[in-house]
């Protein structure tokens, strides 16, 4: 069973039953921008629209967060995780931290 295809923002999965809790799992990641995405940004900025270079930024931020939370539960031994979530929170000017958390599971078809 891949974990990848077993995390959820929800309780629990249709037609399985979750037989032991392993508690919360995490993964946190701290980026900031570059002197050049922070330029490119600003030249995308002037015409409106989506800054693509922030995009890609959160985009990757948010893969590694989840990858970390998906080893993390992974090395307890779960085989889903339930309840996941995103947090960010920006610990300096142009410095953020994403973190993905969750609770690791065992799960079993009913």
């Amino acid at each position: 069973m891949d974990i990848h295809s077993w995390v959820t923002t929800s309780n629990g999965f249709d037609g399985y039953k979750v037989v032991r809790g392993l508690g919360v799992v995490r993964g946190i990641t701290v980026r900031s921008r570059s002197v050049f995405g922070t330029f490119g940004a600003g030249i995308q900025s002037m015409f409106g629209g989506n800054i693509t270079l922030y995009t890609e930024l959160a985009e990757a931020t948010r893969r590694e967060a989840y990858e970390l939370m998906v080893r993390h539960a992974a090395d307890l031994g779960a085989n889903a995780v339930v309840a996941m979530r995103y947090d960010a929170t920006e610990v300096a000017q142009g410095i953020t931290e994403v973190i993905a958390y969750g609770t690791a599971v065992i799960i079993e078809a009913q």
